[in-house]
């Protein structure tokens, strides 16, 4: 069943809103990775500095998790504007409507999604 008018546009609504926030939580981590920490010297315990070199890739790789994720929100709101939101970019069925209110950048039915993280496809 297709979706309707009004629910494409509550996720899209959605979407947007989700960009905008993960926009702004990027923003934050790159800001703090790029500062310095102001604690950082000669006289620091080296314990100390494993610890904030651990915490920086951390950071680095929730910061590349978030990318992924908006892009695939980008993508998701590409697909409302060809008119395709809703059916998988792999098989052509539709994407159950439960899937896209759990996750609404959603571009892959699961099964897809499946294949794809187990390099089949």
């Amino acid at each position: 069943m297709a979706l309707k008018k009004s629910e494409i546009a509550k996720f899209k609504k959605k979407l947007e809103e989700l960009r905008a926030q993960m926009n702004r939580t990027l923003q934050g981590a790159a800001a703090e990775v790029k500062t310095p920490d102001e604690a950082t010297g000669y006289s620091q315990h080296q314990a100390d500095q494993g610890t904030d070199d651990f915490d920086r890739t951390i950071n680095l790789e929730l910061t590349e998790q978030e990318y992924h994720v908006l892009r695939r929100i980008d993508r998701a709101l590409e697909k409302i504007e060809e008119n395709t939101y809703g059916i998988c970019d792999i098989t052509g069925e539709e994407i159950p409507l439960a899937r896209l209110e759990a996750v609404p950048y959603a571009t892959m039915t699961v099964k897809a999604q499946e294949k794809v993280e187990k390099g089949l496809i």
